[in-house]
């Protein structure tokens, strides 16, 4: 009876999505409103999040089994989208979305493959120097071939997803005992010289199935229990209290932070991996900072009722934060896709003293591109510039060419060094691109910021 009154109900009441220019200045409107489901906020911030969409300000809205969200979102120049083509793909995909979300009998996190084209490998351990340089390296050497990766490291810990295919066939690989032998490797690398004092490494193995990359490195993290910390609190961490809303039955959650890329999805994944609902929510940015306040309760239909559940989710929600801001250099290499470049690439890396801290990397239409987030092997973020120079040196080789170049930001200094790239025998051709450091900042301005958004 449940089930024909959910299909009735969604018959009524058909999900709308609202995407509009008009109704702001700055940035592009969209209203999602549908019959409410289990986990439809984290798979919106995810479609959001997935279109390299910038939310500025959000409402949410969830009670009485009705969904209402708001979102204004930017362009990563923080403009409107104003293409027509863009806008039209961006309401397709979330009509899309939420049909989909309200005929399925529940939510999934795994979703089936559409063929079983590569190997997906997740391993998590001890962070340390080297650590994805040996891991491309064995898999180089048992003829695997990279095509997509990522690799978060947070709190000493390690957490990457891998896929591969076979090197001679280019499809996934399914002999059990290849897979036996490269688990195996693979997992010894993860553990390195730990001893029976530190966690162990952790690894799986599928070729049936995918999970969202993003949401999968915060679990395998969160699982790993990155959240504990082992020194104190420095002034650039994000501030997260959670107190109790006893007259309306809601625990609220405030979190304050300095703003940037896919935080909204970051935060709204960890309450919806811990097991909480967001029934109101309010997200405010600025120039810098950002504020977000959450009204939860437990999927019970109870607010936390504990102190020691109060600072697992303020520490939890911390982490979640931080394990996309990683303070170091970025680089991009963008190649011609060929076998090992992976390998060859991260090498040159370790050997220059570089500890890589997080991770990206692509292959699609032939190409490579590769973005890596680097500190010197202390985990500094400042990187000396001769060091750049000599990874570049190694991997491409220096002379001119117009619009290739090393850029390299820091310290009320920079250094630009041109490149002009030999041709190998793989007709390799290979560009750098180095982002600014990532710089923490108080919150001495946040009040200003909140009356001006009000």
């Amino acid at each position: 009876m449940d089930d024909e009154f959910a299909k009735l109900n969604r018959r009524i009441n058909p999900p709308r999505v609202i995407v509009d220019n008009g109704a702001c200045g700055h940035a592009t409107f969209i209203q999602v409103d549908s019959v409410n489901k289990h986990e439809i906020l984290l798979e919106i911030v995810q479609v959001l999040s997935d279109l390299n969409l910038n939310v500025t300000k959000a409402y949410i809205s969830s009670d009485a089994g009705w969904f209402m969200d708001v979102f204004y979102v930017t362009d990563n120049r923080g403009k409107k989208i104003t293409d027509e083509e863009t806008l039209g793909y961006i309401q397709k995909t979330l009509e899309t979305k939420v049909y989909i979300l309200n005929s399925m009998k529940s939510s999934a996190n795994l979703i089936p493959s559409k063929d079983h084209t590569s190997t997906t490998i997740e391993l998590t351990g001890n962070d340390r120097p080297g650590l994805l340089s040996e891991l491309s390296a064995v898999l180089a050497d048992m003829g695997c071939n990279v095509i997509n990766a990522e690799i978060w490291t947070h709190n000493a810990r390690a957490a990457t997803v891998i896929h591969i295919t076979d090197r001679s066939t280019g499809h996934a690989i399914e002999d059990p005992d290849r897979l036996s032998t490269i688990k195996e490797l693979l997992f010894n690398v993860m553990k390195g010289d730990s001893d029976f004092k530190t966690p162990s490494a952790r690894m799986f193995v599928s070729t049936s199935r995918e999970t969202h990359t993003g949401r999968r490195l915060h679990q395998m993290l969160l699982a790993d229990r990155d959240f504990e910390r082992h020194n104190d609190k420095c002034s650039m961490e994000p501030h997260v209290t959670v107190l109790d809303c006893s007259d309306r039955d809601y625990t609220v959650v405030t979190i304050r932070c300095l703003d940037r890329p896919k935080l909204l999805f970051d935060t709204v994944c960890c309450l919806t991996d811990m097991e909480y609902v967001v029934f109101h929510g309010t997200v405010i940015t600025g120039r810098l900072e950002a504020y977000q306040e959450y009204y939860i309760r437990h999927v019970d239909g109870f607010p936390i009722s504990s102190e020691a559940e109060q600072q697992r989710v303020m520490e939890c929600l911390e982490a979640a934060i931080e394990r996309r801001t990683t303070q170091g250099v970025e680089l991009e290499v963008i190649t011609e896709d060929r076998f090992g470049v992976l390998s060859e690439i991260t090498r040159i890396i370790r050997e220059n003293g570089l500890s890589i801290k997080r991770a990206e990397i692509r292959r699609n239409g032939g190409k490579a591109n590769d973005r890596f987030i680097v500190s010197d092997v202390m985990g500094n973020g400042v990187v000396d510039p001769k060091t750049m120079e000599m990874v570049q040196k190694e991997i491409g080789g220096l002379g001119e060419e117009e619009g290739c170049g090393v850029k390299v930001e820091g310290n009320n200094s920079s250094l630009l060094l041109s490149t002009k790239l030999p041709k190998e025998k793989h007709e390799t051709r290979t560009s750098f691109s180095f982002g600014n450091l990532f710089k923490g900042r108080n919150f001495h301005n946040f009040n200003k910021l909140i009356k001006s958004c009000s």
